[in-house]
């Protein structure tokens, strides 16, 4: 028997035998043409994109039909990209310049492109290069390149062991029927394969190292995506224990379901806002159809992530107006552009940072890119006269930086009007507080926003001196820890005592673990992911403020985050028994 641990990111128990598949990428060898033979490779370009376009827009239309429109749109990122030209264009390019086969040309791009977004700091964005990964083999099994068909056939209900999975791999399996969850030795919370397996409801498990080399096919497993556990060869005693326990989520996910249209209200009468966060206007949809009351957090950053010349103001202004107009009047909150310490920024310059981290990021550089941000700004105010859209700035550590971005508003906002567009005069201003210079000077701050978010994500860095992402100290980065949790009652006092609005959008809003401490707190609104929504929505449900406050007392005297974490699940199992 061998246990072993990951991350749980799509929540559920399965119990099966196993099977390994061999996901490793596959190589095109290196070929050159003859002259005679350059235009067939051209249009070998053109026709495997547009087939591969027509494939995922057929494939998207399929699983909206299973998981939503929300979720489909991980596909709709796929269509959009292979609809660009500019890819295919320097992809062509390679084929008139260097004489290489389409296949070759293809691979080498792909590689290269690939290669920026594992190279960035952020975990959500080095996870998008699966997704690239995942166009480059149908691009390639298009123009008719041999690659690697590891998902081809399962005649069983299995539970799938690989390396790493893409999205359309997961989708191929899940098609079969016979796919009961699956386990990948890479991965992490945030990529589109653990969002797939999330809307279609396969349990899964990531991260687990070295686990490919630890099962054998046919072995007996569970697995447990809840709790990030996988067993393989258990024992009896282990079997009974864990159907047991898949039975009892089973109900747990048809009760949330009936909460989808209940206010988010404490037993008492205190209303508690629930808002979603998004990283595409698509995504609206799917929020709202979860609880969501508006959007709380919308990152703009993949806008520019997509290859070639920055999105220009026009293009931006168009997936702002969108949103807006989803929302149908409920709240839109932009966060300009939150781009540094990656290769994004640091390739631009002749000599990267030493530590871009503390660096040239987020805010810092917008300021010192003024044409970037001066475009994005004309965007979001343009599409301020189509919703309830607000504005919010990103990694704010002093008053000074906030004086600087409202100012070059104010610009913005004169232009535009000389020019005669419509927007909105009153446009609400906020910042995200995420580091501890901008939770000690919350008051201050407070005092020239209309709104906070609390991004807990970099607060949580900044204040522990942690890199979430650096394995080695990764199990020192808690939101529980009490010094966090001293920090966030600061800035929740100084916005209160300022009478402004405030939201949290970082992950621990969307634990439910800590709904009802923040609550206790002082937090009235959260914004999450669209899936957590339900979950606080039951917390909310099944507390009163008397409850919360008594539970944020309590741990205010906490000196250990093991006393934090231990005494907060004990609470919650209380109030929702079934969630913990």
């Amino acid at each position: 028997m061998a246990i072993k641990r990951g991350v749980g990111v799509s929540p559920g128990v399965v119990i099966g035998r196993a099977v390994v598949l061999e996901t490793e990428e596959a190589r095109v060898p290196r070929r050159t043409i003859p002259a005679a033979l350059l235009e067939h490779e051209l249009h070998l370009v053109e026709r495997s994109f547009e087939s591969a376009r027509a494939e995922v827009a057929a494939e998207r239309e399929v699983f909206a039909g299973r998981a939503g429109d929300e979720l489909a749109d991980i596909f709709g990122f796929h269509e959009r990209w292979l609809a660009d030209p500019k890819p295919r264009k320097e992809i062509s390019q390679l084929i008139r310049d260097k004489t290489f086969s389409a296949a070759y040309a293809i691979g080498v791009f792909m590689r290269r492109y690939r290669r920026r977004f594992l190279e960035m700091s952020s975990p959500y964005l080095q996870e998008r290069a699966k997704d690239i990964l995942d166009i480059e083999r149908r691009l390639l099994r298009h123009v008719g390149a041999e690659v690697q068909q590891e998902v081809a056939t399962v005649d069983e209900p299995v539970i799938v062991f690989a390396h790493d999975l893409t999205p359309s791999q997961t989708v191929t399996l899940e098609r079969t029927r016979k796919l009961l969850g699956f386990a990948t030795d890479l991965g992490g919370s945030t990529s589109h394969t653990a969002i797939v397996a999330r809307g279609l409801g396969i349990p899964a498990v990531v991260g687990l190292g070295d686990m490919t080399s630890l099962v054998s096919a046919g072995d007996v497993v569970i697995l447990d995506g809840s709790h990030g556990v996988v067993i393989v060869n258990p024992d009896s005693s282990q079997v009974e224990e864990y159907e047991t326990q898949a039975a009892h989520l089973v109900e747990v996910r048809h009760a949330l379901e009936g909460l989808r249209d209940l206010p988010a209200v404490t037993k008492d009468g205190e209303r508690i806002a629930l808002l979603g966060n998004i990283e595409f206007p698509e995504e609206v949809v799917g929020a709202v159809e979860k609880g969501a009351e508006g959007i709380g957090l919308f990152r703009t950053e993949f806008l520019f992530l997509q290859g070639g010349p920055e999105p220009s103001e026009e293009e931006q202004f168009q997936v702002y107006r969108q949103a807006a107009e989803l929302l149908s009047g409920r709240p839109l909150v932009i966060r300009t552009v939150d781009l540094g310490a990656d290769k994004y920024v640091q390739g631009k310059v002749a000599e990267p940072e030493r530590n871009p981290f503390l660096g040239l990021r987020s805010i810092r550089y917008c300021l010192q890119n003024l044409a970037m941000f001066r475009a994005q700004l004309r965007a979001i105010m343009r599409a301020s006269n189509h919703g309830n859209v607000r504005i919010m700035f990103p990694l704010i550590t002093r008053v000074m930086e906030l004086r600087q971005a409202r100012y070059l508003l104010s610009l913005v906002m004169e232009e535009l009007e000389e020019e005669g567009y419509e927007f909105r005069g009153n446009i609400p201003v906020g910042v995200m507080v995420e580091t501890p210079a901008a939770a000690l000077c919350a008051r201050e701050l407070a005092r020239e926003v209309d709104f906070f978010s609390i991004g807990t994500n970099d607060l949580i860095q900044y204040t522990l001196a942690v890199d979430r992402t650096n394995e080695k100290v990764a199990q020192l980065y808690t939101a529980l820890n009490p010094s966090v949790l001293r920090l966030i009652k600061m800035i929740i006092d100084a916005g209160d005592g300022e009478q402004r609005d405030m939201s949290m959008c970082g992950e621990m809003a969307a634990d439910p673990m800590c709904t009802m401490l923040l609550i206790g707190m002082g937090l009235r609104k959260f914004s999450a992911v669209a899936n957590s929504l339900p979950m606080i929505k039951r917390i909310v449900r099944s507390i009163t403020l008397a409850d919360a406050h008594r539970v944020a007392s309590r741990v205010a005297g906490f000196e250990t985050e093991r006393e934090v974490v231990n005494y907060l699940r004990d609470e919650t199992r209380k109030v929702a028994p079934d969630l913990v």
